[in-house]
């Protein structure tokens, strides 16, 4: 036997407080990655809105916010894409931990992961010069006119789409836990994504996409499925207290012998 072993063969005690330092490590990452969803819709939507009130030549009533990926500074909204997107998928992954059971456990975070895929490669992929901007672009030319260009029109859509089918997905799990008000505010988010995307081609539809997109990255940054109550939580079971044992007293010791009565003089 070695000195770490104990007598009586008992396995040595794990020191006070290590069973409790095991649990809070993976709450405390979990609590993390779903903070970078957090982050995320914030960063992209403030990113662009200051984006547009600096550049010159650009106006978010006439050119998608795509269209900055182009000129000098077009680094900067690259960033922004790729950054927000990394955010959500890292939220995503909070999600798989969070969302164990229940309707959308599987699809939620998944469709978040395509999100932030696509703006990923929204910021790879650069969109051909359209609209008047940069400055000296002619109005006529198409922002999808390279093969660089319609692959981040593909990357585009894929994000908007899994983007509104998560609001959806969202809607039906907060009906599902009885959050009638959750349901109808990501079921309205999807809604005017939706609106928004069909309506980018249409005059100062740039705008109208601009703001159903964001309303959809909001609400994916600050109402995330691991805040709701579709699962029920689980009760505390009573352990009773350990009764101590009182020792059962011994055998009696039986007697030396059998005393006569006192009146037998026999």
């Amino acid at each position: 036997m070695t000195g770490q072993t104990p007598a009586y063969g008992r396995p040595a005690a794990a020191p006070a407080g290590a069973g409790k330092a095991a649990q809070e490590k993976p709450a405390t990452a979990t609590r993390t990655l779903l903070g970078c969803g957090a982050a995320a819709g914030p960063l992209f939507v403030s990113a662009v809105v200051a984006q547009a009130l600096t550049r010159p030549g650009f106006s978010l009533t006439r050119d998608a916010a795509s269209l900055l990926d182009n000129g000098p500074w077009g680094w900067v909204q690259a960033a922004n894409f790729i950054v927000t997107g990394l955010l959500f998928i890292a939220a995503a992954a909070g999600l798989r931990r969070t969302l164990s059971a229940g309707r959308g456990s599987r699809w939620a975070p998944r469709l978040l992961t395509i999100t932030g895929a696509g703006l990923i490669g929204g910021g790879i992929f650069h969109p051909d010069p359209s609209s008047g901007f940069p400055p000296g672009t002619p109005p006529g030319a198409s922002a999808v006119s390279s093969w660089h260009g319609a692959a981040h029109q593909v990357c585009g859509s894929a994000a908007f789409l899994a983007l509104i089918v998560f609001c959806f997905v969202l809607a039906r799990r907060y009906q599902a836990s009885g959050q009638r008000g959750l349901a109808a505010c990501s079921a309205a988010a999807g809604v005017l994504c939706t609106a928004g995307v069909a309506t980018g081609g249409a005059p100062h539809g740039s705008l109208t996409l601009f703001a159903g997109v964001s309303i959809a990255l909001l609400w994916a940054s600050f109402r995330r499925p691991a805040r709701d109550r579709s699962q029920p939580r689980a009760c505390p079971v009573a352990v009773p207290p350990r009764q101590a044992v009182t020792p059962s007293p011994g055998p009696r010791p039986a007697p030396a012998g059998r005393r006569r009565p006192s009146g037998d003089h026999s």
